[in-house]
């Protein structure tokens, strides 16, 4: 009997923790253009509504673009022949705080934060190849060459 419900608790934590794991952190808006999110190994086509989880990368082509809104209200507007990763992403939406971080490898993008920034003036942050960018203000662009 100990072991079936050890086993059962066990099943259950793991549920949980994939569950959160893989938590929608944004959702795709608009698309232009070449423009995939690679997750993993497997690259998909890119189309509105279409459901973004940490760890995703956006890829777009020479004239593909990619508008999102993310969970705490930022917004991205992904430029072409960019490729942007979602490294980093928490927000309860209770307290409103989080922490973000974006690599921006290529490319460009526009920002226009929501509720992290506006709780910790540091929690959201953009990485670059060579710097890390604190989200100050409302709205910003990184571009990359």
């Amino acid at each position: 009997m100990r072991g079936s419900m050890a086993a059962g608790l066990l099943m259950l934590a793991c549920l949980s923790t994939a569950s959160v794991a893989a938590a929608e952190i944004g959702r795709i808006k608009s698309v232009s253009g070449a423009a995939n999110i690679v997750r993993g190994k497997a690259a998909t086509p890119a189309t509105p509504g279409y459901q973004l989880l940490v760890s995703d990368v956006i890829a777009t082509g020479k004239d593909g673009r990619i508008g999102i809104t993310f969970v705490d209200n930022s917004r991205f507007a992904v430029g072409p022949n960019s490729r942007v990763a979602l490294s980093q992403f928490e927000f309860d939406d209770t307290t409103h705080r989080g922490e973000s971080l974006t690599t921006v490898d290529r490319g460009s993008l526009a920002i226009v934060s929501g509720q992290i920034a506006r709780e910790n003036k540091d929690a959201m942050r953009v990485r670059r190849p060579t710097s890390l960018l604190a989200a100050r203000g409302t709205r910003f662009v990184v571009e990359v060459k």
